[in-house]
């Protein structure tokens, strides 16, 4: 009779938790999979995501690179002799870059003002864990050209830009007179010494040495010529003593001023003092 009734309790009790799991999971208990079966399935599917993702990006570049005509071989010899990288490169970098309607858009008519590139160590999605932290952060981090908007990206090393002259639309015959190409290092974040150190060394003796000022005859003898000459060589002034104070030119040191408010008793001393 023990026996039996040890057995029926056995019985009861495997039948709750059969019946348990019904109610939780909506079916029977049944045995949890090895999480090396699911493991290893999701990195079948991440490897042929990623070779359908590989086998996509290389029909979209050679989509763009169809789209390379005189315009855009125009922009590429520009940054490769600026930068110092091949066109090869130069190409290849444009059309792997994910914001590469942008130059199209610049090309409309009515288009995007400017055009910027910068080209500077990037940091990698890479790894290797056989390399201490502090080789593996540095092999990470690699020389990159891609185009920016400017806004999203901070600047730590050459900044690469392309200026509209007009709304007109950019063609293979006017790209070198409606587009103005500029470049300026910003080594280390350092913005303001970048753009100082262009328009002091290359756009002010450019500006200065023009001769030909369009509807102004006069040229460099007109009032307003030398008015603005001199708005741009204040505003390098300015650009260069703000350099000077961030970089700690003028130093602040604290005072101790015990000694002046010891004496300072009541109201009448604090406004004799001020």
């Amino acid at each position: 009779g023990t026996e039996s009734k040890h057995r029926r309790r056995g019985g009861d009790l495997k039948t709750r938790s059969t019946e348990l799991g019904s109610a939780v999971t909506g079916s029977p208990l049944t045995p949890v999979l090895p999480a090396s079966t699911t493991v290893k399935k999701s990195i079948v599917l991440s490897s042929e995501t990623r070779k359908e993702l590989a086998k996509q990006a290389k029909v979209t570049k050679e989509e763009r690179r169809a789209q390379i005509d005189e315009r855009y071989k125009y922009l590429i010899s520009r940054l490769a002799d600026g930068i110092g990288l091949s066109e090869q490169q130069v190409e290849e970098a444009i059309i792997s870059d994910d914001k590469f309607q942008l130059i199209e858009q610049f090309f409309a008519p009515s288009g995007l003002k400017k055009l910027l590139f910068f080209y500077q160590d990037v940091l990698q999605q890479k790894s290797n864990p056989s390399l201490r932290s502090d080789e593996s952060m540095n092999s990470l981090f690699q020389k990159k050209l891609f185009i920016t908007m400017g806004s999203t990206e901070n600047i730590t090393g050459t900044c690469a830009f392309f200026l509209r002259t007009s709304d007109k639309v950019i063609t293979a015959s006017n790209a070198s007179q409606e587009v103005n190409f500029g470049i300026f290092e910003c080594t280390n974040g350092n913005i303001l010494q970048g753009l100082e150190f262009f328009l002091s060394q290359i756009m002010v003796p450019a500006l200065k040495s023009q001769q030909n000022w369009g509807a102004v005859k006069e040229g460099l003898k007109n009032s307003q010529i030398q008015d603005f000459l001199y708005s741009v060589d204040k505003f390098v002034g300015t650009l260069s003593s703000s350099r000077q104070n961030i970089e700690d030119k003028i130093q602040l040191r604290k005072v101790d001023i015990d000694i002046y408010i010891s004496n300072l008793q009541n109201p009448s001393d604090y406004i004799t003092a001020g």
